[in-house]
């Protein structure tokens, strides 16, 4: 399954090194399957988003993966994906970046013919070939549709997929130099968020997570003075404060780190796939083993 994160410290900018994939301090979990690409996307102090892609597999180079990463910004974005849609190339691996915000997505999306004839014009912004740039790019659509309006667009987005294609998954995060949003629809995988106080739950400590799987870990020494919002797809220490978004919740985090939530897709898909209907290789990446 790809996995997912995001962090907001904004309106305070926070050095955090990341660790790609399965780092030299991870040799435990080295037997997991390697994921098809990792990527890494954050915000210079005037709003220029910046990318740190590569497409990881068992036979190219490892160094991205397996070198740490030290950056400052007020949000970061990370994902480790599983391809269900497109080659592995850097223009199928998240996370997507388009009009100052970077979206990553993890689930099945079908129909993409309907959604490319939905999309028209809109098209012309996508590069590569999976689901996720093409519901970026409605995302965007949207969004221009609604005044600028990045919350209504990214509902908007949703709900006409959700309308209108087969569906398996539509967990997304999304980040702009100062805002989050993250989306977990329908029930199908989990995605947590931290509303992580200043020092976190022992007070007095820098930030310092990693996934189970050892395939990300982050760590912000900064945060030990700041408070700052997580979005992942698994909890990553062991604060009881963790809360898994409820199907159809939509959750956006201001320039001011206030937390808004709603459901904003109450109903079921109207075309639901389940793991029996996508082919092995797109069930296999769906796997939370």
């Amino acid at each position: 399954m790809c996995r997912l994160f995001a962090m907001t410290s904004a309106p305070e900018r926070v050095r955090a090194t990341f660790w790609l994939l399965q780092a030299k301090d991870s040799l435990a979990v080295q037997s997991r399957r390697d994921p098809d690409g990792t990527g890494l996307g954050y915000f210079q102090p005037d709003g220029e988003p910046v990318l740190h892609k590569a497409p990881i597999a068992a036979y190219e180079d490892r160094a991205f993966a397996e070198e740490a990463r030290t950056v400052e910004s007020s949000t970061f974005i990370a994902h480790v994906r599983y391809a269900t849609t497109g080659a592995l190339s850097e223009r199928n691996t998240h996370p997507f970046c388009a009009d100052g915000r970077m979206l990553a997505h993890n689930g099945v999306i079908e129909g993409l013919d309907e959604l490319e004839r939905h999309l028209g014009d809109a098209m012309a912004e996508v590069r590569g070939d999976t689901d996720s740039e093409r519901f970026f790019a409605l995302v965007n659509r949207e969004t221009e549709a609604a005044d600028g309006d990045v919350t209504a667009g990214l509902e908007s987005a949703a709900r006409w997929v959700a309308a209108h294609l087969p569906l398996f998954a539509l967990n997304i995060v999304m980040t702009t130099d100062d805002q989050l949003w993250a989306l977990r629809y329908p029930a199908t995988h989990t995605l947590y968020v931290l509303n992580r106080h200043r020092g976190g739950h022992h007070r007095g400590r820098h930030l310092d997570q990693s996934g189970a799987d050892g395939r990300l870990r982050v760590r912000a020494e900064d945060l030990a003075e700041l408070p700052s919002v997580i979005v992942a797809s698994e909890r990553l220490d062991d604060n009881p404060d963790w809360r898994a978004l409820r199907p159809g919740e939509l959750v956006h985090v201001g320039p001011d780190q206030h937390v808004t939530s709603r459901i904003a897709l109450p109903d079921p898909p109207a075309h639901p796939l389940t793991a029996a209907d996508l082919d092995p290789h797109a069930a296999a990446s769906q796997s939370t083993a």
